[in-house]
């Protein structure tokens, strides 16, 4: 009995540990952006923050507020990548997974080939086909160009969700007076809500956190999301590191209160597809 308590106390130890670990980076970007230039470079670094200030946060929303349109900017892209990556992926995984179409394999090899595609490499072709149709330097063209990754993904995380629905689900919905769009809508959709969520949330991450088609894809600072704006702090003479932690603690705000309040969500939805086949 008491070596199992020990056990226990070592496994809790070891995960606070191994907790304080992945979050020091946080704090350590939290510090900084409250930290003054007078005492960014003092060495050995302090660990907490000494003469806090929020001068930074000051002064790159308040003072000068191109900050906030970045963030609008970022939120129009990732918001329209989730949206877009959900109307289409829902109809693309359901049929994959629950009727009968030629080629499904193929299709699936072809889905999960776009997936591992870097996006450095669709960065160049995509400016040449955009700037045909005018898709350049506007958030349309963006959110397309997010999509590559977002909606392989979508397809491939929900399409396990729908397999493990009973197969007459749709028999009895008929029975019931249902036509294909309304027992599609009220009883399949309801019940992959888990996998509708983690998709949403991962798919709006994509979007937020982009920044190769952002940056061949744009040259105005009116469409440019916060992952350029970021870049700002970054010059030839060197780093602007408070202001740039600063900001950056605001651009992972949105991020973790998705995380947090979505937990059970996407949490259970990773679990869920990762078990199903």
């Amino acid at each position: 009995m008491r070596s199992q308590k020990w056990r226990l106390a070592g496994a809790t130890l070891i995960s606070v540990v191994i907790m304080i670990v992945f979050l020091f980076p946080v704090y350590w970007m939290v510090k900084t952006s409250l930290t003054p230039v007078t005492e960014l470079y003092h060495n050995p670094p302090h660990i907490l923050p000494v003469g806090a200030t929020l001068e930074s946060y000051i002064n790159n929303f308040v003072r000068n507020q191109d900050m906030i349109g970045y963030i609008g900017n970022s939120f129009i892209i990732a918001t329209g990548t989730m949206v877009l990556s959900l109307l289409l992926s829902i109809p693309a995984a359901y049929a994959l997974a629950r009727l009968s179409i030629k080629g499904k394999a193929l299709i699936m090899i072809s889905v999960l080939s776009i997936q591992m595609l870097p996006g450095i490499m669709m960065a160049m072709p995509l400016y040449m086909m955009f700037s045909k149709v005018r898709l350049i330097d506007n958030f349309a063209g963006l959110i397309f160009a997010d999509l590559i990754h977002s909606l392989p993904f979508a397809i491939i995380t929900l399409r396990p969700f729908f397999l493990a629905l009973p197969g007459g689900l749709e028999e009895a919905a008929k029975i019931d007076g249902c036509n294909k769009f309304t027992s599609f809508t009220k009883i399949i959709l309801p019940l992959v809500k888990p996998g509708l969520m983690t998709v949403g949330a991962f798919c709006f991450l994509f979007g937020w956190g982009d920044f190769i088609f952002a940056l061949t894809l744009t040259s105005s600072n009116e469409v440019r999301p916060l992952t350029l704006g970021l870049y700002r702090f970054i010059g030839q003479y060197g780093t602007e590191w408070n202001n740039l932690m600063a900001v950056a603690t605001l651009a992972a705000l949105p991020i973790i209160v998705i995380f947090v309040s979505m937990q059970k969500y996407v949490v259970g939805g990773v679990t869920a597809g990762a078990m199903k086949d």
